[in-house]
């Protein structure tokens, strides 16, 4: 768990420089409701010794931050906290029983019910700059581009995107969504450390570099391509960090290739064809559903077994 918090160091500097000192406040908010509903609920619902040492309030405090705007009002933010560990974690008696990442309930379920909220983009501002400008992320202008009848290349120009500044700085959005490049670094580290195996995120990237790429070469006025999906929305986010939690991802190499290619194949359909120009939370929460029947299909070898 130490080693997931210091791997999502950099995302964290990354969204404090670029969006200031409030997203500091969005992620004091969160991390702090997590951390003292665990502590609450293990002390005066279950009546059991805290649970607050293991770091993964923390986690899921950090990762709910990260998948918020960074405007998001202090109680908003506290509701999402008490959904994630209250009703995804606890309800279903704490870590390692629970059936789908908190983090990301909690983020679906603020979307939902304030998507006013959470889908009000702001480009970056920094820590002293001047005051943010309200506008679309690059999933949405596409959206809004295509509705408008405008092809690929005519909103891709008139948005100013491109692939150094996706990677580097995205316009909008999440705060977990600013530096691609940070979200890399932690996942390499993870990866170095042996925390996490790198399939499944691989197979996420892998099959939306894929699904766009046969859609973008049929139609590419209509459909982007393969590094524009990579780069932008929450895809490294939910790839490196979510979607490869431990309690809520299959056992097995191939559960996890199928988990990985399921989460990308869905995300690519809804952010295509579906209302929400975004679509890795709602695909890495529908084969966290999976995951049981996953892990009974393909089941590792048993320790002493060839």
């Amino acid at each position: 768990m130490l080693d997931v918090v210091i791997a999502l160091i950099p995302a964290v500097i990354c969204s404090v420089v670029f969006y200031g000192w409030q997203e500091l406040l969005v992620l004091g908010v969160s991390v702090a409701s997590c951390v003292l509903l665990e502590w609450a609920i293990t002390k005066y619902m279950l009546k059991q010794p805290s649970t607050v040492g293991d770091l993964s309030a923390v986690i899921t405090g950090i990762l709910l931050a990260l998948n918020l705007p960074y405007t998001t009002p202090w109680w908003v933010v506290f509701i999402g906290a008490v959904v994630a560990i209250g009703i995804a974690k606890m309800t279903f008696g704490g870590l390692g029983q629970n059936i789908w990442n908190p983090a990301l309930v909690g983020r679906v379920f603020l979307l939902v019910s304030f998507p006013t909220y959470m889908t009000s983009w702001s480009a970056p501002k920094g820590l002293f700059g001047v005051d943010a400008v309200s506008g679309a992320t690059p999933l949405g202008a596409v959206q809004e581009g295509l509705m408008q009848g405008s092809t690929i290349q005519e909103i891709m120009t008139s948005g100013g995107y491109d692939y150094g500044h996706m990677l580097l700085a995205n316009l909008g959005g999440s705060a977990g969504e600013v530096c691609a490049l940070a979200l890399l670094a932690g996942f390499v580290y993870l990866c170095v450390r042996k925390v996490i195996k790198p399939w499944i995120t691989l197979s996420i990237f892998a099959t939306v570099a894929l699904t766009s790429l046969v859609f973008w070469l049929a139609d590419p006025s209509r459909f982007t391509d393969p590094l524009f999906n990579l780069l932008t929305g929450g895809l490294v986010l939910g790839a490196c960090f979510m979607a490869t939690d431990y309690v809520t991802s299959p056992m097995s190499l191939w559960g996890g290739v199928v988990f990985g290619v399921g989460i990308g194949f869905l995300t690519m359909m809804i952010r295509y064809f579906g209302s929400y120009p975004e679509g890795v939370s709602f695909a890495i929460l529908i084969m966290n559903s999976v995951v049981p029947l996953l892990n009974m299909w393909f089941k590792q070898k048993k320790f002493g077994r060839k």
